[in-house]
């Protein structure tokens, strides 16, 4: 079982930044894929971003340039680095751990809301 606990989230001028945190309660190495989602109101859940185990990442075209994931082993962290923000941008941001081995699990953090002001 893994733990996903996000923080970073809260309230952003428009332009501005804010960097995003997920703490997985063990190590991160087994996990294949790292991502971070979003939801906005009366939207779907999107992926934002997705970081493999083997280093290849993957943007939503609307993010593309603006944001960026990493992710870090040793501190069991993964990352979203969020620049030049917009309002369209508000939304609660949900990190996610994909596990592929022994068998298939997606783990979810709780969330944490990032709303940008106009």
């Amino acid at each position: 079982q893994v733990q996903l606990v996000e923080s970073g989230g809260g309230l952003v001028q428009a332009g501005g930044s804010v960097r995003l945190s997920c703490a997985a309660s063990r190590n991160i190495v087994s996990i294949s894929t790292l991502g971070w989602y979003r939801q906005a109101p009366g939207k779907q859940r999107e992926l934002v971003a997705a970081i493999r185990s083997g280093g290849s990442i993957d943007y939503a075209d609307s993010v593309k340039g603006r944001f960026t994931i990493s992710r870090d082993n040793a501190k069991n962290t993964v990352y979203l680095q969020m620049n030049s923000l917009k309002p369209e941008d508000t939304a609660v941001y949900y990190c996610n751990a994909a596990q592929t081995f022994p068998h298939l699990v997606n783990y979810w953090g709780k969330g944490t809301l990032v709303t940008v002001s106009s």
